[in-house]
């Protein structure tokens, strides 16, 4: 299994993230969704790799926003 990245591999985080909130514009709830399942099953497909994909999960996990 190999580590995860940690380091910030995106050149333009924030054109990244006002792509992402351009294309949740006009969805309901559940087509949001909707939409970021199939967005985390296209990454998962492109990432490929069962370890590397339960690493990222306990990562996530790990990193719960605080209620």
């Amino acid at each position: 299994m190999t580590a995860h990245i940690t380091k910030a591999q995106l050149r333009h985080p924030d054109d990244f993230y006002a792509d992402l909130l351009e294309a949740h514009e006009g969805l309901s709830k559940a087509e949001s969704d909707a939409f970021n399942a199939r967005l985390i099953l296209l990454m998962a497909n492109r990432i490929g790799d069962p370890g590397e994909l339960k690493t990222l999960l306990e990562a996530a996990a790990r990193t719960k926003h605080p209620e």
